[in-house]
């Protein structure tokens, strides 16, 4: 057994604590469960409390520009009221409820670079010690899978993923921030759309899915974002395939709802505000509406996905790189120098 850390503002001589979490990702909406063991230091200690902090690596637009922070977005306590002796080695079992817009950090096994930690807090004789910081996996929910499963298979690539501060206007996001996933669009759509941009905010009656393209400008007109919000549930059975692309296409054929030369961004202002304030929607679509229906044929983006696992291609080609490693070893090691 190996403690990770002395608790520090507990001086030397105190308890250490080690949180281990059980093997495998957990899942938005899903159960988190571990243990956290505790070994009594050179006395006996009153232990008030266990809590454990759910903290995430989130990106901050300002006007200076953009830095990266910590955001804590759960917290639970999963013991305490009891005297740990001395030496004495004690492990506290939990079982928790993750929140349902909890960010996706893999995608078929493949690390998205997206950082979620477990932080543990120690509470004896009124002094707090955030004494263990663990990473914490996330595995997509199936309907998410299915839609970036979709989009991989439509022709879709992986470029991006990150978390924006903030909020998503006209939708029930709970969290403080969103998770952004950056494609680059399918051949077909590539002289129409730079990019698009999809959010996952699921809830327990299902799921919305907000679409953003970051469109390219014709000779006549300023290049703008056009977001579309789509509501689908957990257990749908669909066409995903089929589905997918009919949101693609609404997102970006339907010029006339995005005509103004100054739509929404994501602060309520003109432009393509990221992250600092509200992100309102110009047009808002619901799942059940009807799209044109067409297939994309052959030659035109659907297969260009190799199996199945569509956008794992471009994980791998892109994403899974020495950097991004080093970025989330990096991110622990300060959090638990601050710590």
């Amino acid at each position: 057994m190996v403690f990770k850390r002395l608790l520090g503002s507990l001086g030397v001589g105190g308890p250490t604590v080690d949180t281990v979490l059980d093997p495998g990702a957990a899942r938005p909406g899903g159960t988190l469960t571990g243990q956290v063991h505790l070994k009594g230091g050179n006395a006996d200690f009153d232990i008030d409390h266990i809590a454990l902090e759910l903290v995430a690596r989130v990106e901050v637009e300002h006007e200076e520009g953009e830095s990266e922070g910590v955001a804590a977005f759960e917290r639970f306590t999963v013991g305490g009221g009891f005297r740990l002796a001395e030496g004495e080695e004690r492990s506290v079992p939990f079982s928790v409820t993750l929140p349902w817009e909890t960010p996706v950090t893999e995608l078929y096994g493949q690390d998205l670079g997206i950082v979620l930690g477990v932080r543990t807090e120690l509470a004896v004789a009124g002094a707090k010690d955030k004494g263990d910081l663990d990473r914490l996996a996330v595995a997509p929910l199936p309907v998410q899978e299915a839609v970036l499963e979709a989009l991989g298979q439509l022709g879709h690539g992986f470029k991006s993923a990150d978390l924006e501060y903030g909020r998503i206007g006209g939708t029930g996001q709970q969290l403080p921030f969103y998770q952004e996933i950056e494609l680059v669009p399918a051949p077909q759509y590539a002289h129409l759309v730079n990019e698009i941009e999809l959010t996952f905010l699921a809830h327990p009656g299902g799921m919305d899915v907000v679409l953003e393209a970051d469109r390219r400008g014709g000779p006549f007109s300023a290049g703008h974002d056009a977001l579309t919000l789509f509501t689908v549930g957990h257990h749908d059975v669909r066409d995903w395939n089929t589905e997918v692309d009919g949101w693609i296409r609404r997102l970006v054929e339907h010029r006339a709802s995005y005509g103004s030369p100054a739509p929404y961004g994501h602060d309520g202002h003109p432009g393509h505000g990221h992250g600092h304030g509200d992100h309102h929607h110009g047009d808002h679509h619901h799942g059940d509406q009807h799209h044109d229906g067409h297939r994309s044929g052959p030659g035109m983006g659907t297969v260009v996905a190799a199996g199945a696992a569509g956008l794992a291609v471009g994980v791998v080609g892109g994403m899974v790189a020495a950097e991004v490693v080093d970025e989330v070893g990096d991110f622990f090691e300060g959090e638990e120098e601050e710590g």
